[in-house]
């Protein structure tokens, strides 16, 4: 092949592809936990969808586009028995090597490949849940304090605690 027929061919399959999806990916792997660990997660979609569950610290392989010109959106629902539950929301972002477009793959990288391809966004490696311990008491409050800071009638309403 002659040089003008290969610095063509090198030119066509540059202007066919997209930067990020050259340099980039579409999938990612996402690893979840929480504190503590051992909390049950349900993961969805932007449309509702589950797309995981199980029992954290796990990983999973995601998609970062919803479609074209869409990052996907994701929530995460960790719960766990003591603690309350807790949704953490998390979105696909855009990827820097979209821009390389401008330099290497031209429009149709930019308007074409890189959104079919979802290889425009990207997502976070990793997301954390802290879980608070919920207040399993029921209204109760239990509170510590000093026996010369009660009233005469808070004294008289003591109960006495022995041992078994």
């Amino acid at each position: 092949m002659n040089q003008s027929k290969w610095m063509v061919a090198m030119l066509a399959a540059v202007m066919a592809s997209g930067c990020s999806s050259i340099v980039s990916k579409s999938d990612y792997p996402v690893s979840f936990d929480s504190t503590p660990s051992g909390a049950a997660y349900v993961l969805t979609n932007s449309k509702g969808v589950r797309v995981d569950s199980g029992v954290t610290p796990a990983t999973v392989t995601l998609p970062s586009s919803a479609g074209y010109f869409q990052g996907e959106k994701y929530t995460l629902s960790v719960s766990m028995q003591g603690y309350s539950s807790r949704d953490y929301t998390f979105t696909a972002s855009l990827d820097g090597w979209y821009f390389g477009n401008l330099l290497f793959g031209g429009l149709p990288g930019m308007l074409i490949v890189d959104p079919l391809t979802g290889a425009m966004f990207n997502l976070p490696e990793h997301v954390h849940v802290p879980l608070d311990a919920s207040n399993n008491n029921k209204g109760q409050v239990v509170k510590i304090g000093f026996m010369e800071d009660l009233t005469p009638a808070e004294k008289q309403r003591l109960v006495p605690i022995t041992a078994q």
